[in-house]
């Protein structure tokens, strides 16, 4: 058989794959993660899914111990897989969810085999004090079978990132790395939390409350590196052992993993079952004049050009610094991005939000005398929150779409087409299907506009090579009657 049909199969099967994996509901999740300020985890070896089949050697954070709690809160007759933190590892490792000003301690256990030597944990920005284990170039590291822990006090709110810091280019690149959220610890007034909220704002400024949240940590790995380490680990399973000795250059990445996952696995259910040690998915949904926190972080080697299409996002702060004007002091100077450029080892929070403002024509498909309204606040959107337009730009109330709509074959993306040009199923009475024929798995059945998030760089959205894969999920406009339910 040669490499095309090898890669045509694949492909044809991915693409298969998008249809039969994800659930008959979008799958939704906020910022999933873990509750402290005492954690206790465990570093450890096991196998990761692939949407093309593979099965890939890593390593991971996993939670040595029950945590001590779940955050989003899951409330009582929730649907949907439980939360979980697996014993062993999970790719990537535990959000851990803090406040500001707590002390923080994380105790970690080293359960790698014995050929992967020491292990460690770095959190950069805090200032960290140890205890136990054996001094190390970048961190006090466990042993095999030991533990360290760590204490810091989460001193600046935002997301920050935790990973390993022994042998980095081998045990960051296997997986050991996760993500860090501190919740402010005084909000600023007026801040309305969100139902799925983990705050009300991203800091105590006022300019940063929102209504949604989502976490992205974007890497990517060689899976070439994870075979030569699962090599050496088998051909000494018990110690002492030579430290793993993996070719980490020249580095040719081929799959490309949005928090642990590519597409279209990534639009899964979060803690599917599915994926035992990569509970977390990447599926954005919002409301029209909704503000969404996007919390994204570097994990991996390489710059991951992150392009989210449906409007600019407003940069808040890097590494948990807030990007203040120098003039004042007070009011926010971050640039208004379309592609963010995810450096490695940093972090990013801004603000994405969309209206339909500056589309000239009516998204909600109003006609006059249908009794719609369209009352502008002080912004120009529509005021009445419970209305099903709430957030409409007035300005373009009744106007009608200027030239005939393209076909929908061609331009609507598959089981994500809403079966209308308009926004919202009070603009069809129901849905009128997509593109893809009778009977296939509709993944947009509240008729919400679908727009594509994913990597810039055009490699990065095949997995192995196919197309479609990688760091790339959709973000889906709901219209404002539609209940987007974060509860799994």
């Amino acid at each position: 058989m040669t490499p095309s049909t090898n890669r045509t199969r694949a492909l044809a099967a991915l693409v298969a794959a998008a249809g039969a994996a994800l659930p008959a509901a979008p799958a939704r999740a906020a910022v999933p993660g873990i509750t402290g300020p005492s954690f206790h985890l465990v570093a450890s070896a096991d196998f990761v899914s692939q949407p093309d089949g593979a099965s890939i050697y890593a390593f991971g954070y996993g939670c040595d111990g029950a945590p001590a709690g779940f955050l989003p809160a899951r409330p009582n007759g929730a649907q949907g897989p439980a939360p979980t933190c697996p014993q062993t590892m999970q790719l990537p490792g535990p959000t851990l969810i803090v406040t500001q000003g707590q002390s923080v301690t994380v105790t970690l256990r080293n359960a790698l085999p014995p050929a992967a030597g020491n292990t460690s944990i770095v959190f950069p920005g805090f200032q960290v004090t140890s205890a136990g284990g054996v001094a190390g170039l970048l961190a006090q590291e466990a042993p095999g079978g030991g533990t360290v822990t760590y204490t810091f006090v989460a001193s600046t709110p935002g997301t920050h990132a935790y990973h390993s810091g022994t042998q980095a280019d081998l045990q960051i690149e296997m997986g050991l790395y996760g993500a860090i959220v501190v919740l402010p610890a005084t909000p600023p007034g007026g801040c309305v939390r969100g139902p799925f909220s983990l705050a009300p704002a991203a800091y105590g400024h006022a300019a940063t409350c929102y209504d949604r949240e989502y976490l992205f940590q974007l890497s990517e790995l060689d899976s070439r590196i994870h075979d030569q380490a699962l090599a050496q680990v088998q051909a000494c399973p018990v110690g002492p052992c030579p430290a793993i000795q993996a070719v980490t250059e020249p580095y040719h990445p081929n799959y490309f993993l949005l928090n642990g996952r590519s597409l279209p696995d990534d639009m899964d259910t979060p803690y599917a079952a599915g994926y035992p040690h990569q509970p977390y998915n990447a599926n954005p949904h919002m409301h029209p004049g909704e503000k969404v926190l996007m919390r994204m972080v570097g994990q991996g080697r390489w710059q991951h050009p992150f392009h989210f299409h449906g409007n600019h996002a407003r940069v808040l702060a890097r590494d948990g610094n807030l990007l203040l004007s120098a003039a004042d002091g007070t009011s926010l100077a971050g640039p208004l991005l379309f592609t963010t450029p995810t450096v490695s080892g940093q972090t990013q929070d801004q603000i994405f939000t969309w209206t339909g403002k500056g589309l000239n024509w009516d998204v909600y498909n109003h006609r006059a005398g249908d009794g719609s309204r369209c009352i502008p606040d002080a912004s120009g959107y529509h005021a009445i929150k419970t209305d099903p337009n709430a957030g409409e730009w007035c300005a373009d109330h009744l106007k009608p779409i200027p030239v005939t709509p393209p076909d929908p074959t061609i331009v609507a993306i598959g089981q994500w087409y809403g079966g209308t040009p308009y926004l919202g199923i009070q603009s069809t009475g129901s849905f009128t299907g997509t593109n893809e024929p009778p009977g296939t798995l509709n993944q947009n059945p509240q008729a919400g506009y679908a727009y594509m998030w994913h990597s810039h760089n055009e490699r990065e959205i095949t997995t192995n090579d196919v197309f479609p894969g990688g760091i790339m999920s959709m973000l889906l406009i709901d219209p404002p009657a539609w209940f987007i339910d974060e509860t799994l």
